[in-house]
């Protein structure tokens, strides 16, 4: 969810008042786990891709910077296109062995 969505803690919407000022902390970034707490699933999708198939790794714990910085490594190692958002790798095509493998040699924890 973006920021500019979020709903407020106070569940203020509007305010007329001129005196209010509201200065409410940014969320605390995440910390990254360390490799080999990560539990991550490698699976395949096809779901609302009209067929395709794409390769998804879930459950990565940690900042956005960490999470790109998988998903382009992942990319660069299959030779093809992907995002990484909201905790989710999406690599283009059926990659889920040579992931796996990678994955396993990188240190990373995986889940069945």
């Amino acid at each position: 969810m973006s920021k500019k969505n979020k709903p407020r803690p106070d569940g203020l919407v509007y305010s007329t008042n001129n005196d209010y000022y509201n200065d409410y902390p940014d969320e605390p970034a995440g910390e990254t786990l360390p490799k080999e707490k990560q539990k991550l699933r490698v699976k395949l999708d096809t779901k609302q891709r009209a067929g395709k198939v794409v390769t998804l790794v879930e459950g990565f714990v940690g900042t956005d910077e960490d999470l790109e910085a998988l998903g382009k490594q992942l990319k660069t190692k299959c030779g093809a296109g992907g995002s990484a958002k909201d905790g989710l790798i999406l690599v283009q095509g059926d990659y889920r062995e040579k992931m796996i493998g990678w994955l396993k040699d990188w240190g990373y924890g995986l889940t069945k």
